[in-house]
C-alpha cells in the first residue's frame, strides 16, 4: 500500500470511528492500522481467507468487552491481538484444525 493509499484508509478509520461514536482519544492512539492488517493477513493464510475480517472483528469485539470492564483500551487492543496471534500460531503449528471446537469444551 502506498502513501496516499494508507492516508485515505486512515483517513477512513477516523471518520468511521467518528460515526460509531467511538471518541477516546486513547484508542485513536492505539490503533495501529498497520498492525490490522498484518494480523489479517496472518489470519488469511493460516486459516483461509475469510478468517481476516472475522480475526479482525472478534479482536475488535474482544478488546471492546475488555475496555468496558475497566482495561485501558491500549492494553485491552494489546491483550486481544496477542491472543489471536498465539492462536494462529497453534493452529498454523498443528495439522487439526480447532474451528469445530465449541467454546467450553474441551479439546479431544
Amino acid at each position: 500500500m502506498n502513501s496516499e493509499e494508507h492516508q485515505r484508509l486512515s483517513d477512513w478509520a477516523v471518520n468511521l470511528s467518528g460515526d460509531l461514536e467511538i471518541a477516546s482519544d486513547e484508542f485513536h492512539a492505539a490503533m495501529n492500522i498497520d498492525g490490522i492488517l498484518d494480523l489479517a493477513g496472518v489470519a488469511a493464510h493460516t486459516i483461509l481467507r475469510p478468517a481476516a475480517p472475522v480475526t479482525t472483528f472478534l479482536v475488535g469485539y474482544a478488546a471492546g468487552l475488555a475496555v468496558a470492564a475497566g482495561t485501558a483500551p491500549s492494553a485491552a487492543i494489546r491483550n486481544a491481538e496477542a491472543t489471536s496471534r498465539a492462536a494462529l500460531a497453534a493452529e498454523g503449528d498443528s495439522n487439526q484444525p480447532r474451528a469445530t471446537r465449541r467454546p467450553g469444551t474441551a479439546e479431544q
